[in-house]
């Protein structure tokens, strides 16, 4: 779950990208900082969604069967995202409060499959024996903090020690490497 969480910190679609941008706006380190907690928010929201469908479907859906389920909408999601990775939404602008961030944040999160990528993970938790809701708390929790501690720390070297150019130099395409991870979690939750 931490690992996943370092993953989705450095994903730009994930929130640091946005929080750099606020943050060079109002010429703030604060304001980076005070946009990272709604962002992480909103995406422990989204996970928290997955997470809850988890443990409400493994009433009723064998382990296997929710792992199956995970493993197919994962390739589907995984080869629809390959086929358009380069769509963003645009309907936001920069212009944020708290809740918007939030808001933005669990809809880039749900849209980008941040809690299906760990579903299989979240399906292993929940099948343990005597499992609760605590096991799955916790790993939202563990993955959401990994997330922000990941986007700060990126955020912040962009801000103060390499600056904007390395965006237009050295840019690393997470939305292709997203859609390549995404099939590749459906192909382990298959097998």
């Amino acid at each position: 779950m931490a690992a996943f969480g370092a993953f989705h910190g450095l994903n730009p679609g994930m929130g640091w990208l946005f929080a750099l941008a606020l943050g060079l706006q109002r010429r703030s380190e604060r304001a980076i900082a005070l946009a990272l907690i709604p962002i992480a928010a909103g995406h422990a929201v989204s996970v928290a969604a997955v997470a809850g469908a988890v443990l409400a479907l493994g009433t009723w859906v064998s382990p296997r069967g929710l792992e199956l389920a995970s493993g197919c909408v994962l390739l589907a999601f995984g080869a629809y995202k390959l086929r358009a990775y380069y769509r963003h939404p645009r309907w936001v602008g920069m212009q944020v409060n708290v809740v918007d961030l939030v808001w933005w944040s669990f809809l880039m999160a749900t849209a980008h499959g941040a809690g299906l990528m760990i579903a299989p993970m979240l399906i292993t938790l929940s099948d343990a024996p005597h499992a609760t809701a605590l096991p799955l708390t916790l790993a939202v929790a563990i993955h959401t903090a990994t997330m922000l501690i990941v986007m700060a720390l990126v955020a912040w070297i962009v801000y103060k020690k390499v600056g904007l150019a390395v965006l237009r130099t050295s840019w690393v395409n997470f939305d292709l490497i997203w859609a390549v991870a995404l099939l590749i979690v459906g192909v382990v939750a298959l097998l």
